[in-house]
């Protein structure tokens, strides 16, 4: 099969999924604050779980459950970041490939194949494949996504509690208008990505 799979048929998806295969995603490219979040997840054939699907097709409070069913069933699960220092200095693109690395690494099993969601994959060591849309075909990619993006809006929540002036707790660091206010009134965090535009922007106005 080829590295990048485009328009992935049920019957690939079925072949593509056997044996030990984890599945992996990120969480947290577009943001202004905070760590790209990405998961590896290696699902139990045997062990189902039913209403997996892009985590942004998802309820909260369904994305809340299935994390705990995904934590409870699943044969390995791994979390792996970048930081908003390795993101300034990598650029976002390679921050959530070293992330990603760093998920597969983490897996207490090897698999035997690593199926990314979107159209770029990092080099694992092992074959690897990148499905565009993945996120809400491949059951695996699917766990990860919920595995990353629940991980994600809790540290997201945290940052909220600490630092309730910049509303992280609504727009969970996105560039959004009420955060853009936020930098503009209360200034730049250590947890905030230096080298995105707004931030930037708001650093040289500081410093004019």
């Amino acid at each position: 099969m080829p590295a990048v799979i485009k328009g992935i048929t049920p019957e690939q998806v079925e072949y593509i999924s056997r044996g030990v295969v984890a599945g992996v995603d990120e969480v947290g490219r577009g943001p202004l604050v905070g760590d790209v979040v990405t998961a590896a997840v290696i699902l139990d054939p045997n062990n189902p779980i039913s209403g997996l699907n892009d985590s942004k097709k998802l309820t909260e409070k369904r994305r809340e459950l299935l994390f705990t069913e995904i934590s409870e069933k699943a044969l390995c699960i791994s979390v792996g970041r970048a930081s908003p220092l390795e993101i300034d200095e990598l650029n976002i693109l390679h921050a959530t490939m070293l992330a990603m690395q760093r998920a597969v690494q983490g897996l207490t099993i090897t698999p035997e194949r690593v199926l990314v969601d979107g159209n770029r994959s990092p080099e694992f060591g092992i074959v690897s494949h990148a499905i565009i849309k993945g996120d809400g075909l491949v059951a695996a990619i699917s766990a990860a996504s919920i595995i990353a993006k629940v991980t994600r809006d809790r540290e997201m929540a945290e940052l909220d509690a600490r630092y309730p002036q910049y509303g992280f707790g609504n727009h969970k660091g996105y560039p959004t208008k009420a955060h853009f206010e936020a930098l503009a009134q209360h200034g730049v965090l250590a947890e905030h990505r230096k080298s995105f535009k707004p931030v930037m922007a708001v650093l040289a106005k500081s410093e004019s």
